[in-house]
């Protein structure tokens, strides 16, 4: 950690974290918490909660949770001291100036450094489109249309042709082979030394949302393989978490953005006016790269290549978008095959009225299910209208459905209640699933996982509900401390994870008398293990129980938690052969089992 725990203490104590995360969604009182619309994954009823008891937050549709550091890291993409630096300045908590660590001072050297010899890179692929050497791909952004002032805007470059022009260059700039390979701009090998891993290809510079070079890609000029070739992954670089043109496009006043394909579509579209338009880093697009736009969107417009894969890649992204949050329409550009042909043939003017057109992305999945159904065949009419009927069960809202059954009785000219109808039909039998409907018979819950299930998978991650149970029941009601006394201990939670953080929260209440479980989330700076922490204090369970009713719970919990310790204390007494202990732990567990009371 790179400042004192006393300071981050400070910080988080400062925070009201309802205060906070109500700044970024709309939260409204419900008992001793708050609740809201999840922000990381699309919902209608609300099932983020938000306690200022505890300080932390949880939401119970996808699992999320943490407290007000985990939120900001999550929310804004911050690492661990960026949102200490964010929450800090909000609070007014003045950060001393400290030393680092050895180990987190050469951490964030090594960040730094990349950073520092990317943009040096950038530079030089920059100066080298200006030679000699140059100019096939020069020619090749001229001849693509790009002026001189885009080229500048979006840095463009060359990387030579020869296969280490690169890493000679940076070597004399005193850059070292132990750091060089940790950058992805070389490789190195034994036998012939380093190697640039971009060669006579035109460069693209990649940046992150401010400004600064992350990694590049490099389009082959000539017939070599591959065509586009990306910098791997490093420290500062996730391909699946940025996307190209984001730190222009998210300046754009537009109240959309246009979601391409290509680095080209994106410069095009940005040199014809449309400054909106970012593309994924050559691959399909992720769920962290939709939660990147829905921080500065609520809608896009899909502007794929109108080819087959273009079309199967616009299927993958909506629901993707969807569950951001996100609207979306996808832009007809037929009879071309991208932005940048579009542009270059029929104008912006043109391509703005196919924006103005665009579909919505129900009809334009209807649009893609027709193409398989013969119309002239009444049999395979008939089965296109029930698919389209178990489509329409995707949507949860009633009116908004509603709306849908009307727009596709007016399209494909259908009796609007003959279609209701079919629904309501499918309604009875099937259950949706994030947007999908399925058979009833195939889950349980209405649509969520059913109860074996989940302790199926609870069980298999070594933790289970009563353990989960006990520990939220402690952290909200911590005179209950008392009851367990004697009985139950952290060894008596599952190995790993749980028993860590059961240990955790003992030891806080053994020192203070209480438990504060934001404090507790603190120790850990990986945001999926503050998230694990956080789901281990925020079971549900029956608050408006009466006093008996209560009792009688947490003692079968209890219960519970200590005949799995024991069962696993015999299953391990078995396997070593200790047939006296073996006995000893049989007593115990039916102690437990036949009769049990708590003070």
């Amino acid at each position: 950690m790179y400042y004192p725990e006393e300071i981050v203490e400070e910080v988080r104590q400062r925070t009201d974290i309802t205060d906070l995360i109500g700044s970024y969604v709309r939260l409204q009182k419900k008992g001793a918490n708050y609740m809201g619309l999840c922000p990381f994954h699309n919902e209608k009823s609300p099932s983020f909660s938000v306690s200022p008891g505890r300080q932390m937050y949880h939401c119970f549709g996808c699992g999320v949770g943490g407290n007000a550091f985990t939120f900001v890291m999550e929310y804004e993409n911050y690492t661990f001291v960026e949102a200490l630096k964010y929450l800090a300045e909000r609070a007014g908590v003045k950060l001393p100036e400290i030393e680092y660590s050895a180990e987190a001072k050469k951490a964030a050297d090594l960040k730094s450094r990349i950073f520092e010899v990317n943009k040096v890179a950038a530079k030089y692929f920059v100066y080298q489109l200006r030679t000699d050497q140059g100019k096939p791909a020069y020619e090749y952004f001229k001849k693509r249309g790009l002026t001189e002032e885009t080229i500048k805007k979006f840095g463009l470059g060359y990387s030579s042709k020869y296969s280490d022009s690169l890493y000679q260059y940076l070597k004399q700039q005193g850059y070292e082979d132990s750091f060089l390979k940790e950058t992805g701009l070389v490789t190195l090998e034994e036998a012939r030394g380093g190697r640039d891993k971009f060669w006579n290809r035109a460069m693209f510079p990649i940046m992150d949302a401010n400004n600064k070079v992350i990694a590049f890609g490099g389009r082959v000029m000539g017939d070599g393989t591959p065509k586009y070739l990306n910098s791997p992954e490093t420290k500062i670089f996730d391909k699946s978490r940025n996307l190209y043109g984001l730190n222009y496009a998210k300046l754009s006043r537009k109240p959309y953005m246009l979601i391409c394909e290509g680095y080209m579509d994106v410069i095009s579209l940005h040199q014809a006016g449309f400054t909106n338009a970012v593309a994924s880093l050559g691959t399909a697009l992720t769920g962290l790269q939709a939660n990147l736009l829905a921080r500065y969107t609520k809608e896009v417009y899909l502007t794929y290549d109108s080819d087959g894969a273009g079309v199967k890649a616009a299927l993958r992204a909506i629901p993707i978008m969807k569950e951001a949050g996100i609207s979306v329409k996808v832009v007809d550009m037929r009879p071309y095959k991208d932005p940048d042909e579009f542009i270059k043939a029929l104008g912006a003017e043109e391509y703005q009225r196919r924006i103005d057109n665009a579909t919505g992305s129900f009809f334009f999945e209807l649009q893609v299910l027709e193409q398989g159904y013969s119309f002239d065949d009444p049999e395979q009419k008939t089965k296109f209208f029930h698919e389209v009927a178990k489509k329409l069960l995707g949507f949860s809202d009633e009116i908004e459905r509603t709306n849908y059954v009307e727009a596709v009785a007016r399209k494909y000219n259908i009796s609007y209640d003959m279609l209701h109808k079919l629904v309501v039909k499918y309604g009875t039998q099937m259950v949706v699933i994030q947007g999908t409907a399925v058979p009833a018979s195939q889950h349980t819950d209405n649509g969520k996982t059913s109860l074996k299930q989940k302790e199926k998978g609870e069980e298999k991650d070594g933790v289970t509900k009563p353990q989960k149970l006990l520990l939220t029941w402690l952290v909200t009601e911590p005179d209950k401390f008392r009851k367990i006394q004697g009985i139950i201990t952290p060894q008596d939670f599952s190995e790993g994870f749980c028993r860590k953080v059961a240990e955790m929260v003992f030891a806080q209440f053994a020192e203070q008398a209480s438990v504060n479980p934001a404090q507790i989330i603190n120790h850990f700076e990986n945001k999926e293990e503050q998230t694990m922490a956080a789901s281990l204090f925020s079971t549900e369970f029956r608050e408006e129980m009466d006093e008996a009713g209560q009792k009688k719970a947490f003692e079968d919990t209890v219960r519970k938690v200590k005949l799995a310790a024991i069962e696993a204390e015999i299953e391990m007494a078995v396997g070593m052969g200790n047939m006296e202990r073996f006995q000893t732990l049989v007593a115990e567990k039916n102690r437990y089992k036949n009769r049990f009371s708590l003070p």
